[in-house]
């Protein structure tokens, strides 16, 4: 009889401890993908300082964001019950790069949006500011490229042959114009402290050499009135718009906001034109959460040839619209193609 009680424990604790390590794996274990979520509508006023310029407004400008999570097959089931989350592969969401490399490139692409931010608002403001270009910004070297040991994601390159060029179109001209296995110097800073390389160029296209490395302008705006914003943990290009409207209301000192919470998101260009961004339904409902009743959203015509690459084969616009008749009852959703055209909504 004592056998088989034994046996009866020892297949109860065996039950237990494989319930115990199903649930782990359940709740726990890590898959190769990550959910997306709505994040946070963040007032904008605890961002930006302005020197002698506070925000005159009473309402708020809102920055949206999206919640981005490692998934875990509890997570996975979840995203999949629920019609506003989604489940996106590991590599589409960080391009293959690690998490710290994922990361740098996310602040580089804040900052950025920052810098336009702040010209195009200190420009609307008649506010002198200038644009200082640094060079190109590496956001990934190629596995091909002869300078994949010394170039790394997050570098700037400042000379080619001891050549600087004012944009990315000017380095890539002069590189293109060279042949393939010819060797190339190249200049380059990290983390204040500068650096040279020389290594041969690889073939790009049949007619055509580089360094192979994807890359971006890195450029800096000096201004006379002093402007410090701090982003935070926020990462990205979507929030240029935002900014560009909070900096504006605070060095122009016209109220935009009129007692309104306004969010919004989409890229800001340096001639002011707003550009589309990911997981616009996810900030739609982050807004609506926070309160606002204003809604801003990237405007692109509807051709087919857009809508054949768009997200779910809708632009930003219908995207967002249709979110928020759905999740977000009373907010009103606004088309905006530029800042100006945003600040000449806002101000009716």
């Amino acid at each position: 009889m004592k056998r088989q009680d034994d046996k009866q424990v020892l297949r109860w604790i065996g039950g237990i401890l494989t319930l115990i390590l199903f649930l782990g794996w359940f709740l726990f274990w890590p898959l190769n993908s990550y959910v997306e979520a709505p994040g946070n509508a963040t007032n904008l006023r605890s961002f930006v300082q302005v020197k002698g310029h506070p925000d005159p407004g009473k309402g708020s400008f809102m920055i949206t964001s999206v919640a981005l999570q490692r998934a875990h097959p509890a997570t996975y089931l979840v995203a999949k019950a629920v019609p506003y989350l989604s489940i996106e592969k590991a590599d589409d969401v960080t391009g293959g790069q690690s998490g710290a490399t994922f990361d740098r490139v996310q602040h580089f692409y804040m900052q950025s949006s920052i810098n336009e931010a702040i010209a195009n608002a200190y420009k609307a403001a008649h506010q002198q500011v200038s644009r200082r270009y640094l060079g190109i910004y590496v956001l990934q070297v190629e596995p091909n490229s002869k300078f994949r040991k010394a170039i790394k994601v997050g570098d700037t390159i400042t000379k080619v042959d001891g050549r600087h060029f004012n944009t990315a179109q000017g380095f890539q001209k002069y590189i293109g114009k060279q042949k393939v296995d010819s060797p190339l110097t190249v200049t380059y800073e990290r983390d204040g402290r500068q650096h040279q390389t020389t290594h041969r160029l690889v073939k790009l296209t049949s007619t055509r050499a580089g360094i192979g490395i994807l890359l971006t302008n890195n450029m800096k705006v000096k201004t006379k009135i002093p402007v410090r914003v701090n982003p935070g943990e926020l990462g990205g290009p979507s929030g240029g718009l935002m900014f560009t409207l909070q900096i504006y209301e605070q060095i122009s000192g016209h109220d935009l906001q009129r007692g309104r919470k306004i969010a919004g998101t989409g890229t800001i260009a340096p001639d002011g034109s707003v550009g589309e961004i990911g997981g616009i339904d996810k900030k739609v409902i982050a807004a609506h959460r926070a309160g606002a009743t204003i809604f801003l959203a990237p405007y692109i015509k509807p051709t087919k040839l857009v809508l054949k690459y768009e997200e779910g084969h809708q632009t930003n616009y219908q995207l967002a619209k249709k979110t928020a008749k759905r999740y977000a009852p009373g907010m009103k959703v606004v088309p905006i193609t530029s800042f100006k055209q945003a600040v000449h909504y806002l101000k009716q």
